[in-house]
């Protein structure tokens, strides 16, 4: 995607502008009828969060040199939910220390998509996810994808761009389908806009905002969104030391508490005005 990074920065600035015919929906990954008792974390001198620069619009500089970003702001959320604002701090460091910033006690949370796997939960713990990013189709208007979807996109002409994780979900799960495999995604993305294929598979994070400028005159999401953690992992979470374990509980009571108050919607749509669910 050309300049994506301008594409995603300019509707994040107009997310007060919502697009006719395009679904806000909200993802929630707790069970409603769970709820988690508020945690006692007076004890806790300060919570000083971890992040990026680079992981745009999760984590970045503003035009005037100031971090921002979603992670940010849903930091600052979670030490408000758990009364400790004065104690709370975020810090930006490459992406490459965070781990070893953390196990020094540089901080007390990684707030930047730390990947959870096996690996990683030998060293920190992690909180219940709060955001994945799920797979989707993308097709041109005139092509009716319709559910069942497997069944739809048989001999279609999909694109998906070679070696990733999305190319191995698309030939496992849609095997009907014609796939047509692309070395990146401004690759895929023009291919779709010219018609020579019928529609592409992908992150729908990226494909919302691709939709959102360049592809809206053409294309649209088909379907529904896939998460699939055997093949895109298992979403955003926060990470901390393996031996703070009531951190982790607070971290899950207030993010529990941002998602039923409405708080996390707010700012989700704030950064995502195009919802990629």
């Amino acid at each position: 995607m050309s300049n994506w990074k301008s594409i995603i920065l300019a509707i994040v600035l107009s997310a007060a502008v919502a697009q006719p015919g395009l679904a806000q929906a909200i993802p929630s990954f707790w069970d409603a009828k769970q709820r988690l008792a508020k945690p006692d974390v007076s004890t806790l001198q300060r919570l000083r969060f971890l992040t990026t620069t680079d992981f745009f619009p999760f984590n970045f500089l503003d035009e005037d040199g100031r971090l921002n970003g979603f992670h940010v702001d849903l930091a600052r959320a979670i030490c408000r939910e758990l009364d400790m604002l004065s104690r709370c701090q975020i810090q930006a460091i490459p992406f490459d220390e965070l781990e070893g910033a953390l196990e020094h006690g540089d901080g007390e949370a990684v707030i930047a998509g730390l990947a959870i796997t096996r690996e990683s939960r030998e060293t920190f713990l992690f909180s219940h996810p709060y955001l994945a990013f799920p797979a989707r189709f993308v097709a041109r208007r005139e092509i009716e994808l319709e559910e069942p979807i497997h069944e739809a996109v048989k001999a279609k002409k999909v694109g998906v761009v070679e070696g990733t994780a999305h190319e191995r979900m698309l030939g496992d799960l849609f095997a009907g389908a014609q796939a047509v495999a692309f070395s990146g995604e401004a690759q895929l993305t023009t291919a779709l806009a010219e018609g020579k294929i019928d529609a592409a598979f992908g992150d729908g994070m990226r494909f919302a905002f691709w939709l959102a400028q360049e592809g809206k005159k053409c294309c649209a999401f088909a379907g529904g969104p896939y998460l699939a953690p055997e093949y895109l992992g298992q979403g955003l979470a926060i990470a901390v030391p393996q031996d703070q374990p009531a951190l982790a509980q607070a971290l899950d009571y207030a993010l529990q508490q941002i998602d039923a108050d409405g708080t996390f919607a707010e700012l989700y749509l704030r950064y995502f005005p195009i919802s990629f669910y």
